[in-house]
Order: structure tokens, then sequence, then C-alpha cells
């Protein structure tokens, strides 16, 4: 298995991630599309057609990339999806894309996870990682030493099962060939690393308020809204939220960017840049708004539908939030 991480300078444009997909499936069809900038790709049925191990093909998809693309990539390569996922991103953040390989050996895996905390471990959330410190089970090794009775106790039945199974290196989640969701998007880059939670909420602000004009300009609306904060250090934190119901209201948006971001705490973070990211987009069309005696609410629209007209006829500057930040 192979987790691509593509490595851009900023947020990929959709026909850039488009064409790094397409890329992917020259190697192998089954790629699984995990925006706004990775992959998963299945490539057992490859390796004999292009006779290299899984960590060639991986070097492959690298100097292709570059090549093609100017985008350069961190792959993890493992046995299944999950150890993938954790090989890329034990890459150190300040380096350039690298090809990061777990043996497919018990010992190997048991050596590569057993220092790991519970958060490291994808599907293991905050609250869960918590629990398991709590009752002093604060690595993965302790994890899978640990009796799937006590997990149940702590954890419940079924998270047990999976939390274990991770721990020791278990993964039997398929690689989904999908096609990636239409989509638009767009970032802010701060001028330095931002502290201050107030302008990244005004950035946020911002990105929400274009997102909304293109999706009404282009008569679509979006289901679902992704945030991308990426730090000082290079690293990154993406977070979806699917909506009440698919819609171009700039309030619906902001509200979503600003529940993502408040959800990270990110009191001290060094951030570098912040992205939306609207995605599954369909036609206005197909939307249906549920009708409601909130004043407020109509008044909004009312106004926003105001607002794009004097936008149509004097510009998109001709009115602008009062937070307003100049996006990159």
């Amino acid at each position: 298995m192979l987790y691509v991480r593509f490595q851009g300078d900023g947020v990929l444009a959709e026909d850039v991630y488009q064409g790094l997909l397409a890329l992917l499936g020259e190697v192998t069809p089954v790629v699984e599309a995990l925006p706004p900038d990775a992959a998963l790709a299945d490539v057992r049925g490859a390796l004999r057609y292009f006779g290299r191990d899984a960590a060639g093909l991986a070097e492959i998809v690298r100097v292709r990339a570059l090549a093609r693309y100017g985008v350069d990539c961190t792959v993890g390569v493992a046995a299944n999806p999950m150890l993938a996922r954790m090989a890329a991103h034990d890459a150190p953040p300040n380096t350039p894309g690298t090809v990061r390989t777990v043996p497919d050996d018990p010992d190997a895996v048991a050596g590569f996870l057993a220092r790991k905390p519970p958060i490291a471990l994808p599907g293991v959330g905050a609250a869960t990682a918590r629990a398991l410190c709590a009752y002093g089970l604060d690595s993965a090794e302790r994890i899978a030493a640990a009796p799937l009775s006590t997990l149940q106790r702590i954890l419940g039945a079924a998270t047990a099962r999976r939390v274990h199974a991770w721990a020791r290196g278990i993964d039997p989640a398929p690689v989904t060939p999908n096609a990636p969701a239409r989509a638009i998007g767009a970032e802010h880059r701060f001028d330095h690393d931002e502290l201050d939670p107030v302008r990244r909420r005004r950035a946020l602000l911002t990105l929400a308020d274009g997102l909304g004009i293109r999706l009404r300009t282009s008569g679509q609306i979006t289901p679902r809204i992704s945030l991308t904060v990426r730090y000082a250090d290079r690293s990154s934190t993406t977070r979806s939220r699917t909506l009440a119901e698919p819609t171009a209201h700039t309030p619906v948006l902001t509200a979503a960017a600003y529940a993502l971001h408040d959800a990270l705490g990110l009191q001290r973070a060094r951030v570098r840049s912040v992205s939306l990211r609207a995605e599954g987009l369909m036609s206005a069309e197909l939307a249906s708004h549920q009708l409601s005696f909130d004043a407020a609410d109509d008044k909004a629209r009312r106004a926003e539908a105001a607002a794009d007209r004097a936008r149509a006829r004097f510009g998109v500057s001709a009115v602008r939030p009062a937070g307003f930040l100049d996006v990159a």
C-alpha cells in the first residue's frame, strides 16, 4: 500500500490534484482520493508488471509528480493503509518529500508502533486517547499488550476491538477506488506565523464569503466544508463538516468554518495559513431550503441577494464583510 501526501506550495489547485490522481492511476487503478492533498493506492497488482517493489513504485510516483507538476510528495509504504499513513506522517516536517517504509514483518511493525501515543493511531480521537492514557495505556505497545476485556470496559466493545487491532498494526480496511468530489477552495497566507485567533477568524470570514460568492455565481451549492490549517513547521490539520443542508449561503459557510476552527483548540499554535474547501458541489437547482419563521435568517438572505446584485454591477469588491482580509 502507498499513502501519498502531495506537498505543493500552499493548497493544490483542483486541476493539479486531479492530474496527480491520474498519475497514480498510471501505476495502479486502485486509487482512493483523500482531498485536498493525499491519496491511497493499492499497488499489489502492479508489482509484477513494473518489476519493482512498493518502495520502487513510490519513487516512480515521486519522480513523475516532480517532472510533470513540480509537486514533491511524501510516500508511506506498508502492508495496510493505516501503517502507510502513519509512515508518511512520521516524516520530519521540514524535509522535502521522501519515501518511508514499514517492512511487512511482525517484529518491524511492533517496533514501529511501540512508542507511538494513542492519538497517532488513525481513527483514535482526542477523547479516546485521554481515556486510554488515564489508565496508563499511553503507547501502542501498552494498548496491544492490554487484555481486550480491559479495553472493552474502558472504550466499549466495538471501539476496543478496533483500537486493539490498530495497536498491533492490523487494519483490514481496503483501498476503495473513488472519484474526488467536485470542489472549490481558497487559502489565506498570513504575513507571519499567526497566533491571534481573532485574525484567523477574520481570514475564515473572508474565505467563506469568497466561496459563497463563487458558489452563487456559478449556480452551485455544497453539502460539506473542509478546513485545512498549516503550521510553522509545515505540518497541517484538515477537518470537515457536513452541513445541515447543501447551501451557498455565506453565514452558514462562515459558521461551519468557525466551528471547525474552534474545535481544533489552537490556543498557541503558530499558524502559517488557513484554507477552506467546498466539496461535493451540485447544481443549485437541486437545493431545498427548510423554511422557518426566523426573521433574521430571511433578512440575511435578502441582504445577501442584494449584495450579489451590487457585485454583479459594480465588481466583486463593491460589498465586503466588515472583517475582510486580503486573501492570497
